[in-house]
């Protein structure tokens, strides 16, 4: 079964994602640059919709990429002036941009770890192992309560709305990428199993609603 490519960064410009895709594919990394401009938003997050272009990756080469961009950064550090903003952050936010590294680029995730080695900060790989595994089980948990998003595509199935079936679908299917190229469901599984009911409802009732309407027209 061939693996699946899944999203490994994000960037405003295809130029940054074009970069990152060079850098991959010198140490042998295949990736696919995808322009993500969704027509319409049916997450019920409060996420907006932006244009990005996204840089994916097989997931067995997520740790291998994510070294590769540490080592790069390395690399870049000894340049960096001394005005640059990290240096004036506290301790916890600098702790704080190693736990959500994915929030972060390479560059300063790795200026962090050195900062705080300078300031006599115990940074280990133990101790950055730990906090990647505390975010991936922080990121993984469900989205909230989406009982308004359930009541309304209840309300849409039933009437023969379009949109019913496509929240139900996003409920009912929805997943999102973790930063180590792990696909989780978004919702939890009681929403998930509202989700699926939404669809089939709709998936019966629309087509009925359309007939009978077209019916009416004559």
């Amino acid at each position: 079964m061939k693996e699946e490519y899944s999203i490994f960064k994000k960037f405003p410009t295809l130029e940054q994602a074009s970069e990152l895709k060079e850098l991959l594919n010198e140490h042998g990394i295949e990736s696919l640059i995808d322009d993500n401009v969704p027509p319409v938003d049916i997450t019920f997050s409060g996420s907006t919709i932006q244009n990005e272009y996204e840089i994916r990756i097989k997931q067995s080469d997520f740790k291998r990429a994510e070294e590769i961009l540490e080592k790069s950064a390395e690399n870049l550090i000894d340049q960096i002036d001394k005005d640059y903003y990290l240096f004036e952050f506290t301790n916890e936010e600098l702790y704080e941009i190693l736990l959500k590294s994915d929030e972060w680029s390479a560059f300063d995730y790795t200026l962090a770890q050195k900062l705080l080695k300078q300031r006599g900060k115990s940074v280990d790989k133990d101790l950055l192992d730990s906090l990647k595994n505390e975010r991936l089980k922080d990121l993984a948990k469900p989205e909230g309560n989406q009982r308004p998003w359930i009541i309304a595509g209840y309300a849409f199935a039933i009437l023969g709305g379009f949109l019913g079936l496509l929240i139900g679908y996003s409920l009912w299917t929805s997943k999102k990428t973790l930063p180590n190229g792990q696909k989780v469901y978004s919702y939890a599984a009681n929403d998930r199993a509202h989700g699926k009911y939404i669809f089939f409802i709709g998936l019966i009732i629309t087509p009925t609603a359309i007939i009978l309407k077209a019916i009416g027209q004559f």
